[in-house]
């Protein structure tokens, strides 16, 4: 089996786990916030909030900007259902703006029309989630520009695209956003496991996310409403979760971490080699903006079934039934059965739907070898009847 992605954990990684577990802390202890600080550092961002996954660091990012019920949050339709999700933890409501054809990414052009139409209703939303499909960031500059002049917060999802960069800056700077949240799934580019990070520029964001982070609670006397009763004292200043990453999950990211920028160099390979295998073959492959450098978590191309014999679903299963673990990303959130109360209708979203009609996530991962990469191609042209 070839899956669509995988994690490559070495050695060293391994005794940088070993270390962490024959240490005093399993959890709460130095390198939590070491690795806080190595990715804050390696994006460009001031302060960095590590949790348990990047759904909770999108959650805190939005209980951080203050959503609550009666807000509405917006954001791509072609994400993982976490992007939407974060809002509705917070009892607001979601709405979506369709995609750019070439990147998939959120279309700044129906963005801007979208925001004209709810600023005369009334509806602007509280924030904007932008998603960095496939490690391909979105076109922030215009997306900030659209959002001081409308008066919404913004959030990066960058699940997909720590290592890239946006003109020559690396993604998660926040030069264009609030807050960047970045993922370490397994999958992603760099791992610990599971795992997230929400990264800033404001000192009061992330004073909030990481009091939110664990439980709401600050043992800093400047931030309690009543002098400390003694050295054990704490306090709970509001409800909180326990979204806190562990000693053992911040070592293996520290230690992946050293590897980040040749594991997207190694994508960006694979992604080349599979342009010129695939350059004959009824398909479109990934776009890249020449002003930018994607971390290319995913490699998906479209289908041309206009020139094929065969339906998308029928290439996407003859690959599968070759041991090709080809996926879909993704799903359009708005069809998903829990989002059918909200009415969202289909045709509203016409990228999104001619996108959902035709992509497919071939592998893609640094240890992908060139044998693979060749059967996958080979089992490609044959499931797609060419």
């Amino acid at each position: 089996m070839i899956p669509y992605g995988r994690q490559d954990v070495t050695d060293s990684d391994i005794e940088a786990v070993t270390a962490a577990l024959r240490s005093a802390f399993l959890t709460q202890g130095p390198l939590v916030p070491r690795f806080e600080e190595a990715i804050s550092q390696r994006v460009g961002a001031k302060y960095g909030v590590a949790s348990n996954s990047a759904t909770s660091s999108l959650h805190l990012a939005c209980l951080a900007l203050g959503v609550s019920p009666g807000d509405t949050v917006w954001t791509s339709p072609i994400t993982f259902v976490a992007s939407a999700n974060c809002a509705r933890y917070c009892g607001a409501d979601v709405d979506f703006v369709d995609i750019e054809p070439r990147s998939y990414n959120m279309s700044v052009t129906a963005l801007a029309d979208k925001l004209a139409v709810a600023k005369r209703k009334g509806t602007l939303p509280k924030v904007v989630i932008p998603v960095h499909l496939a490690g391909h960031p979105a076109d922030m500059e215009p997306i900030h520009a659209l959002g001081r002049q409308y008066g919404f917060s913004i959030i990066e999802d960058a699940s997909h695209a720590i290592g890239g960069r946006y003109r020559d800056r690396p993604i998660g700077d926040c030069r264009y956003s609030d807050i960047t949240v970045f993922s370490f799934h397994p999958v992603k580019i760099v791992t610990t496991g599971e795992g997230g990070m929400a990264v800033t520029n404001d000192p009061a964001l992330a004073r909030r996310m990481a009091r939110l982070n664990s439980h709401g609670i600050t043992r800093d006397q400047a931030e309690m409403i009543s002098p400390s009763e003694g050295g054990w004292y704490y306090q709970q200043l509001e409800l909180g979760y326990n979204y806190r990453l562990t000693e053992l999950q911040a070592a293996l990211g520290l230690s992946q971490l050293h590897r980040l920028d040749d594991y997207v160099a190694r994508r960006h390979a694979i992604a080349a080699r599979y342009d010129d295998l695939l350059s004959d073959l009824p398909v479109v492959v990934p776009w890249r903006d020449p002003r930018d450098y994607s971390g290319f978590h995913l490699y998906i191309i479209r289908l041309r079934l206009e020139e094929i014999s065969r339906g998308h679903r029928e290439v996407f299963e003859g690959l599968r039934e070759a041991g090709i673990l080809v996926n879909l990303h993704y799903i359009p959130v708005y069809r998903q059965p829990d989002f059918a109360r909200f009415g969202f209708v289909r045709s509203d979203f016409p990228e999104a739907e001619r996108y959902y009609a035709e992509a497919i996530s071939l592998p893609l991962f640094p240890t992908l070898s060139e044998a693979d990469q060749d059967f996958v191609v080979a089992q490609l042209r044959e499931a797609s009847g060419q």
